[in-house]
Formats: C-alpha cells, structure tokens, sequence
C-alpha cells in the first residue's frame, strides 16, 4: 500500500456558472464531486503532457521558462551541452 503524502496547494478560482453546471453533471456521472473532478482533469492534463514530452523537450522548456535551477558553468561546457541537446542558439 502506498502511503506517501503529496504536498498540495490551494487555488481559488472562478468558473463560469453554463461551464460550473456542465463539469458538476461530469463529476456527478463519474460518481464524485466536482472538485475531486476538476482535479482528476487537471492531472490527467499534466500526465498527457509529460507523456508526449522527451528529456529534450523538457530541457528546453525549463531552460527557457524556469532557469533558476541552472547551475553556473563556463561558457564552452554550456555549448558544449546545449550541442548534444540539439538545441540551437538564437
């Protein structure tokens, strides 16, 4: 049995009431409630994602959108790896 706990987080949002209506009868046809619904939509968008997503791709778009992480190297290594990622330089 599995027992790890997952960190989680809180996030209000708004919901259109035509589109509120619709994904209430969804939850309701799959036996739950609408935010253990939304929730189940919201992994199984990110598990979509990641499935059509390669190491590569990933680089890429943290490296663009998320460079925090990045660990401080010369120059010629960071070409060097950037070359055997394949990813071009604009």
């Amino acid at each position: 049995m599995d027992t790890t706990v997952k960190a989680t987080r809180r996030k209000i949002i708004d919901i259109p009431e035509d589109i509120f209506r619709y994904l209430s009868v969804k939850a309701a046809m799959q036996s739950t409630n609408l935010k253990r619904y939304i929730e189940g939509l919201l992994a199984k968008d990110v598990e979509d994602m990641l499935a059509g997503m390669d190491d590569n791709d990933a680089y890429r778009w943290l490296s663009k959108n998320e460079p925090d992480g990045h660990v401080r190297v010369g120059e010629k290594e960071k070409q060097d790896f950037e070359n055997w990622l394949g990813i071009e330089r604009k």
